[in-house]
């Protein structure tokens, strides 16, 4: 098993990165705190696919107290947005509704440039372009949210990247992320970039405000980083809720975007769409009769954990389709039929709201926090 801000694979092990990370796993009574905070329930948590944190019973304590705080989130754009890449993105377009915050979201476009010989600059602002529209697309509000991208934005992110780049050693760097002597300059400076978020806030309006950070686990190192440096610089330490990988089509590992038939992408058309549903890996017997017999594995099969992460929120249904796969009464191709059509029609609604945010872009620029950092 291997995970890393730029690398997984293997079989996940999520109690052993919980272990190796040193992050802490949601507890029911952790949940229950944020449910009665929000006023509401998401699947996402109450099934574990949101599973561990860094400080967020702090977090929450300071929102009782009436400190209220802001969301840090973000996108590497390296390549079109696949459905994997939504999920966490949906969850914190809740977190950010239900608690009534303000959500930075950073295009990590610098760095996708850093780290991959193949794209050019041109390449990772059309990528940014394109993934920006698929997070809008979720109707995010544009008071409330601000899109920062790295190339675009970095007279903004300077200072406070100077101020964190000081205090952070090439040593740190080589141990949390596995760079080497062949490393660019510009893949080791980013860990200061990509801190900058979570204090910008506080750094604008001087007034040290709390954060917390939803991704997937493969990023924690980065905000390791950046917790390790957070007070050193006046700041609080940014909290952070960590999400499963939604599972790639084949057998094993998570949707990739650099295998195209291991990952349905919002850019994909319905038919091929469904193409990929009906190929997918699932956790089938090899016969019929056998299945019939003995049923099939849920637990290892891709198309019941698109049901669980994303296409049925209600546990009735998720209980009932999973009743029947076990006992045999429903087979792997009528499985499939099920979700296929599931996954047109979102796609179809996404891409008709893909289109109507296009000339509304600018709306959710960063670049609306210059005038305030002037004052």
């Amino acid at each position: 098993m291997i995970v890393t801000p730029y690398e997984v694979s293997g079989t996940l092990d999520y109690d052993r990165i919980i272990e190796e990370f040193g992050t802490q796993r949601i507890t029911d009574q952790l949940k229950k705190r944020i449910f009665k905070l929000a006023g509401d329930r998401h699947f996402l948590l109450e099934r574990d696919l949101f599973f561990s944190h860094r400080g967020l019973e702090w977090l929450l304590t300071e929102y009782e107290r009436g400190n209220p705080f802001i969301i840090y989130t973000g996108r590497g754009p390296s390549g079109h947005t696949h459905i994997g890449h939504l999920v966490p993105w949906m969850f914190t377009k809740w977190f950010q509704d239900r608690m009534k915050t303000r959500l930075y979201f950073q295009m990590t476009n610098d760095e996708k440039y850093f780290f991959n010989p193949h794209l050019n600059l041109d390449d990772v602002k059309q990528y940014t372009y394109e993934n920006t529209l698929d997070l809008l697309a979720l109707g995010f509000n544009p008071e409330d949210t601000y899109i920062i991208q790295d190339i675009e934005h970095i007279d903004m992110l300077y200072e406070i990247a100077v101020e964190v780049a000081r205090k952070v050693t090439f040593s740190t760097v080589k141990a949390t992320f596995g760079f080497d002597n062949s490393t660019n300059i510009g893949s080791i400076w980013h860990p200061a970039i990509q801190a900058v978020p979570a204090f910008l806030h506080s750094w604008i309006y001087g007034k040290k405000t709390p954060c917390v950070i939803p991704c997937a686990i493969d990023q924690d190192p980065f905000w390791r980083v950046t917790r390790d440096v957070a007070e050193k610089l006046g700041y609080y330490k940014p909290a952070s809720i960590q999400c499963m990988f939604v599972p790639g089509l084949k057998e094993g590992g998570k949707m990739s975007a650099s295998d195209p038939m291991s990952a349905v992408f919002t850019t994909d058309t319905p038919k091929l769409a469904k193409k990929k549903v009906m190929a997918a890996f699932t956790g089938g017997r090899a016969t019929v009769e056998e299945q019939r017999k003995l049923g099939a594995n849920p637990d290892i099969c891709s198309v019941f954990k698109y049901y669980n992460f994303l296409f049925m929120p209600d546990e009735k249904d998720l209980a009932d389709i999973e009743i029947k796969c076990r006992s045999g009464e429903i087979l792997c191709g009528e499985c499939k039929q099920i979700l296929a059509p599931m996954m047109m029609a979102f796609l179809e609604k996404h891409q008709a709201a893909r289109e109507n945010v296009k000339d509304r872009v600018d709306e959710f620029s960063a670049s609306r926090l210059r005038e305030d950092i002037k004052r």
